[in-house]
């Protein structure tokens, strides 16, 4: 509002009846009748003025305060008739309608969002009046749920399931409870909360439903399809190279059958290749057996190997695989005498899994080198790296890489890491990962 031009018009017209005023007296005491007419011409003018100049204002006021009782902010004043501090006025009326206005159309707009969220939810939700049991608002869920119509009073439900009634809205669920209700055909299994909270004088009860019978049974059926991935995936990386390595012994001993003189057999190699199959497939035996309770394993068969002997197995039955990859893969060992107290069978399927990973990193790259290596430092920790200068990993899927079943291969199962991370701590030991994309990763197991 423009208060200058406001004061100015309230002066000049006070003062134009200040001299009104002033006239009057003077007729009055000389005495001078054209001077009393006059001043009483000129006062009457003046108050009239005054009284119009105020009443109009107040009037602009009650009507603007008449829209904001009957909450009608749609109302426009003209901004183009009238004084220029009534303009100013209607200016600040019509500023104050569009801010409400707008105010209430975000408003609006966020409880349609809140509600078609409440509504997508697959959990039943519903609020009422305590004291009338008015429903202030129910998504389609709980409808669904408690195979019920629409509707506007729980009275509804008193009177059709007084039973259900009594469990939902009579029982207070201070916490989250598992409840089980009879309904009309069939029993759901259910989790129930409930809370009571105020809105001006009125008080209404909010309950959270969440059917957990059809939740069980996803949850089984998925946890069915990850059990037999996990399975799959962990005896193909066995299989493939006990496999391969079978066929590379078939192959030397046919040639040797085929042709004795020209292909002579290397038994000692022969005996290597049969100990590490027998030794894999033991191996693969016990996963499998360890797996199936890996959450209750205690114990580990635990025993001194080492650490040489177990890189030589490792090579061994990795053979054929390596020489077809045209990766220069090292096994480095500084003391050969080191020994570490493991469960060689689980360590040697961590090693595989960590090699296979490396391979795959590294089948795009040129001059593509793997280093399984092995060390102790000073505190007597055991350190067994394997470090590639493949694709890497990127840095914004680096902490989820030990997730189970986070994978970005298309035919991974991601249970590859955070399968060896529960062996590892089975070991009481750790496993760590640094990597940079385009450079290498560096995977360390510490016992």
């Amino acid at each position: 509002m423009n208060y200058k031009g406001y004061r100015f018009s309230l002066s000049i017209r006070v003062l134009g009846l200040l001299i009104s005023l002033t006239i009057l007296a003077f007729g009055i005491v000389l005495p001078n009748t054209f001077a009393l007419v006059i001043g009483i011409l000129l006062s009457v003018f003046s108050v009239f003025q005054l009284y119009r100049f105020l009443i109009k204002r107040f009037v602009a006021m009650d009507d603007f305060f008449e829209s904001v009782k009957y909450r009608d902010f749609s109302r426009w004043f003209s901004e183009a008739h009238g004084s220029q501090d009534i303009r100013e006025l209607h200016k600040g009326f019509n500023l104050v309608n569009k801010t409400i206005k707008s105010i209430d159309s975000e408003r609006q707009a966020q409880f349609l969002y809140l509600q078609k969220i409440l509504e997508m939810v697959n959990i039943g939700i519903i609020a009422y009046n305590v004291e009338s049991g008015e429903v202030l608002w129910a998504n389609d869920s709980i409808m669904k749920t408690l195979d019920f119509p629409s509707f506007k009073n729980i009275s509804f439900v008193e009177k059709r399931h007084p039973q259900l009634y009594d469990e939902l809205f009579e029982t207070y669920h201070s916490t989250t409870a598992s409840v089980t209700l009879e309904m009309k055909q069939e029993t759901l299994n259910v989790l129930i909360s409930d809370t009571v909270f105020e809105m001006e004088t009125n008080s209404f009860k909010l309950i959270v439903l969440q059917n957990i019978e059809e939740t069980l049974s996803q949850n089984e059926s998925e946890a069915w399809k990850k059990l037999l991935s996990v399975m799959t995936h962990e005896i193909m990386n066995s299989i493939a190279p006990i496999s391969s390595l079978a066929e590379t012994l078939e192959n030397e001993i046919q040639n040797n059958l085929d042709d004795p003189e020209t292909n002579p057999l290397n038994i000692e190699d022969l005996n290597s290749g049969i100990k590490s199959i027998k030794r894999r497939s033991e191996g693969l035996l016990k996963f499998a057996k360890t797996y199936r309770s890996l959450n209750k394993v205690t114990q580990l068969n635990l025993a001194n190997v080492r650490i040489g002997e177990l890189f030589e197995n490792i090579q061994t039955l990795m053979q054929p695989s390596i020489e077809n990859s045209n990766i220069k893969i090292e096994f480095l060992l500084e003391n050969p005498d080191l020994q570490i107290n493991i469960d060689s069978y689980l360590i040697e399927q961590v090693l595989i899994n960590l090699l296979l990973n490396a391979m795959e990193a590294c089948q795009e790259v040129a001059d593509a080198k793997i280093q399984i290596s092995a060390n102790k430092k000073i505190n007597g920790k055991v350190i067994i790296r394997v470090s590639d200068n493949g694709k890497g990993i990127p840095d914004e899927i680096k902490d989820s890489v030990f997730v189970p079943f986070f994978s970005t291969k298309k035919t991974g199962s991601g249970i590859g890491l955070s399968l060896s991370k529960q062996i590892m701590l089975l070991h009481k030991g750790r496993i760590q990962i640094k990597s940079a994309e385009g450079t290498g990763t560096v995977i360390s197991l510490l016992f």
